[in-house]
């Protein structure tokens, strides 16, 4: 990496870069990642993690330069924040833990607590305080409502949770059921309603302890899988796609699944 962004004999690509411009790149390999995993490609998942490293390197070579840290830096910091939030493991003099952790429930209230402190630590003062607006929309929906939770903010029952669903369709559909020539129709305020049952599903979704980002990537490659399905048995017809009724390509999508039962 000191190579490639040597001034004299470096790569002008890498030398054109900064924090900034490698942000895409580092998105697009964290989630070439979760794609090797997800499809089980455990033979090309060490380039993955490679290409993912590289993006580390990349940082800790632009902090070096600019005087503000190291990859030895980078290293120390985690190893620190394992042990600190692990004090059931590295018996540390000064743990804010005491006593033996025996289950999962206490290691997650013990875990609760460190990041508690450490934001406050930190001067954070809203429970939502250091949640990246980066994150994928779905995953921060289930992180803030994580957080809000943990302060009591959640319902204990999952009635409510569906209730709510139920009452953003209603208002979705009461918005897009507006006349278009009616001064209260506004595409802005369907776009909110949806957000909000996005959001409404998203909390079904975490009371069920299912992760709405995975759940939703799974859903797209079932789907893709299916319609793939589909046009194998368009090609068979001997017609084009577009000449098939929507009745016909529901048989065709019946087929397909029917298929996949049997195998």
């Amino acid at each position: 990496m000191t190579q490639l962004r040597d001034p004299q004999t470096g790569c002008p690509w890498d030398l054109a870069q900064d924090f900034a411009t490698i942000v895409p790149f580092t998105l697009e390999e964290a989630y070439e990642v979760v794609d090797t995993i997800e499809r089980q490609a455990w033979r090309e998942l060490p380039d993955e993690l490679g290409d993912l490293l590289f993006q580390v390197v990349f940082y800790c070579q632009l902090g070096q330069e600019q005087g503000m840290f190291d990859f030895a830096t980078v290293v120390e910091r985690i190893s620190d924040k394992l042990t600190r939030r692990h004090p059931h493991v590295f018996a540390q003099a000064d743990g804010q833990i005491s006593g033996p952790i025996t289950n999962t429930q206490e290691l997650s209230q013990a875990w609760d607590t460190l990041k508690a402190n450490e934001r406050q630590q930190k001067q954070l003062h809203s429970a939502l305080d250091d949640i990246p607006q980066a994150l994928p929309a779905l995953s921060r929906a289930r992180k803030i409502q994580h957080r809000v939770a943990k302060v009591g903010f959640d319902w204990a029952e999952l009635e409510p949770v569906v209730a709510k669903i139920h009452e953003e369709i209603d208002e979705v559909l009461i918005e897009v059921n507006k006349s278009h020539d009616d001064p209260a129709y506004s595409q802005e305020h369907i776009q909110d309603e949806m957000g909000d049952l996005f959001f409404a599903v998203v909390n079904l979704a975490r009371h069920l302890k299912v992760d709405p980002e995975q759940a939703l990537r799974h859903a797209n490659n079932k789907f893709e899988r299916r319609f793939r399905g589909v046009e194998h048995y368009v090609a068979d017809s001997g017609k084009v796609i577009e000449q098939h009724t929507l009745t016909e390509l529901d048989g065709y999508w019946d087929k397909v699944k029917q298929d996949e039962k049997a195998n």
